[in-house]
């Protein structure tokens, strides 16, 4: 019998279509995926050739459990660089991408029945995460009309006791929208804990994206090379933790991951010092797709109220197609031969959206359009 403490974890329903779509492919059927959130370009130059030099040299050996020192001694200085925040390399901790410090920051955190706070729509394994350590989520609406960030006057209506965190994700998963200065402010004021995720930092296209330490040391950041890098499948990623914490995070991880890749910390290290120009030329291709896209959903009737300015979604209204966006999205999955996430994945105030990531060619981009146009007119 399968413990209930795992039974209720949802499906990530994002990888239900990609996966639906792979097998129309392996039929012979041509598919556009716009469901995944995960970079199309190869890793640059550096970082490839980081991970060859690191298996010549023999660096495919555990490293420290809290990481690799050079790596994590950049990252702190790429966050004094970026955001004028002293942190000490002590308190980073590599992981094997950000899923694990997302665990790690959750366990250290809460106990059985403790709450976390989360947006809803969100980030969809953020309240799974939450679920598996024994906490409670708090799904808190954030609306379209504010470009889905927090109202912190709703948020003081779910503090309670047993709150030990807000879940802060900013460039948003799925919006796209970025949280303002304001809206940070004021959620540090509620003194709790922050959980910042700023995995989609640097892929920002107006204004720029502020890191929570810029306003507190109250806070765990969660971050990465996966999205900025585009290094999904080296699993590498960190946690940025007050300094009281990190022993205890540090026992958790030597139990339950010993330590993050060897190679890919080399890489990572790479990436930081010598990846500027590729990040800055993968930044203005999204930005370019992100201005197409944005235009032609429009053309196609839908309202997007707030533009989203970072990371490489947009999460559009389609209410007037269907109340069940799960359904729309297999539909058009087998009608149109395009892939996008339903927003019920993302919470229930999600349902009636569609998510639609732009990391794919420009030119599979406009075929997508020109499908779903053709979709929309024979409904």
């Amino acid at each position: 019998m399968v413990s209930p403490k795992v039974a209720g974890i949802s499906p990530f329903l994002v990888m239900e279509v990609m996966e639906k779509a792979a097998e129309m492919e392996r039929q012979g059927i041509n598919v556009i995926h716009m469901e995944v959130g995960e970079p199309d370009f190869d890793v640059p130059d550096c970082v490839a050739q980081a991970i060859q030099e690191a298996f010549n040299e023999g660096r495919t050996h555990y490293t420290h459990s809290l990481g690799d020192p050079d790596l994590r001694e950049q990252i702190a200085l790429e966050y004094k660089k970026n955001y004028r925040v002293e942190i000490s390399p002590g308190q980073v901790i590599l992981t094997s991408g950000s899923s694990p410090a997302i665990l790690l920051t959750l366990s250290v955190l809460c106990d059985t029945g403790d709450e976390i706070i989360h947006s809803d729509p969100g980030y969809a394994c953020y309240r799974n995460f939450i679920k598996f350590i024994g906490a409670k989520g708090v799904a808190v609406p954030v609306m379209e009309d504010d470009g889905f960030q927090y109202r912190p006057s709703e948020i003081g209506k779910h503090i309670s006791q047993k709150t030990k965190g807000i879940m802060v994700n900013s460039p948003m998963n799925p919006t796209g929208n970025l949280l303002s200065p304001e809206v940070m402010e004021e959620l540090v004021g509620t003194g709790t804990t922050i959980i910042s995720d700023e995995i989609y930092h640097g892929l920002v296209y107006e204004g720029r994206a502020r890191s929570i330490l810029e306003f507190t040391e109250n806070a765990f950041v969660l971050n990465g090379f996966s999205k900025l890098y585009a290094m999904t499948g080296l699993r590498l990623g960190y946690v940025i933790a007050p300094e009281r914490y990190v022993r205890t995070m540090q026992k958790i991880q030597q139990n339950l991951f010993i330590c993050a890749s060897s190679t890919a910390q080399r890489a990572g290290l790479a990436a930081l010092q010598e990846a500027g120009a590729d990040v800055e030329r993968m930044r203005a291709t999204y930005n370019e797709r992100r201005k197409f896209l944005l235009g032609r959903l429009k053309e196609l009737g839908f309202d997007i109220k707030v533009a989203p300015t970072g990371a490489f979604y947009i999460f559009v209204n389609a209410k007037h197609l269907s109340g069940n966006s799960y359904k729309l999205a297999f539909d058009m999955l087998e009608k149109a031969r395009i892939g996008v996430a339903p927003g019920v994945d993302f919470g229930e105030n999600g349902e009636g959206f569609l998510r639609f990531s732009y990391a794919n060619s420009l030119e599979n981009l406009m075929e997508g359009m020109a499908r779903l146009e053709r979709y929309l007119n024979t409904r």
